[in-house]
């Protein structure tokens, strides 16, 4: 007996295939309106591609602040990861994004989420010598005890990567 009310797997028509990569390179490339207006008819806040990349991780790790803002304002989720495990604020934080990491810290973000391997924003912070924003994850509380898989804070990870700056903040002095 055959149901023809069965669904199998929908094909997805070239218009929606369009209108997905618009939306996602719209996140790259920052149109607060726009995601304003798509928002407002519907989009999912926490709309995701291929990789899991949400559109709050695009927007976020390309610098665009008032897509980000609009984003939150519709629920997109800061703590959401993507397939590899990593968050918005490390992205941030490893791209030195001062004001973006004050936002998504604002809005919910985690100063100790880390990726499975243990990495925190504090850790990409410290590792590329982004002294502010390191010293300002440190003042809202960030673990500088924490360890990532391998078992390095985030002292010994900015040593190990040269990055002198954060190494002496976080307490960490090259023995060579």
């Amino acid at each position: 007996m055959s149901d023809n009310n069965a669904q199998g797997p929908r094909e997805i028509d070239d218009e929606t295939i369009e209108l997905a990569t618009e939306i996602f390179n719209m996140a790259r490339v920052g149109d607060a309106e726009k995601f304003r207006e798509w928002l407002g008819h519907g989009l999912p806040p926490n709309m995701c591609n291929h990789k899991g990349d949400s559109l709050l991780m695009l927007a976020s790790y390309h610098g665009q602040f008032e897509t980000v803002k609009v984003l939150l304002e519709h629920g997109a989720d800061p703590e959401m990861r993507n397939d590899n495990g990593q968050n918005p604020l490390a992205g941030a934080a490893f791209k030195g994004d001062m004001a973006m990491v004050k936002l998504l810290l604002d809005n919910g973000a985690d100063v100790d989420g880390c990726a499975p391997d243990g990495k925190t924003a504090l850790m990409f912070a410290a590792m590329f010598d982004h002294v502010e924003i390191t010293q300002y994850l440190l003042e809202k509380g960030a673990d500088p005890s924490r360890r990532e898989s391998r078992g390095m804070t985030a002292g010994q990870l900015a040593q190990g990567m040269g990055a002198e700056r954060t190494a002496a903040l976080l307490g960490e002095t090259r023995t060579d």
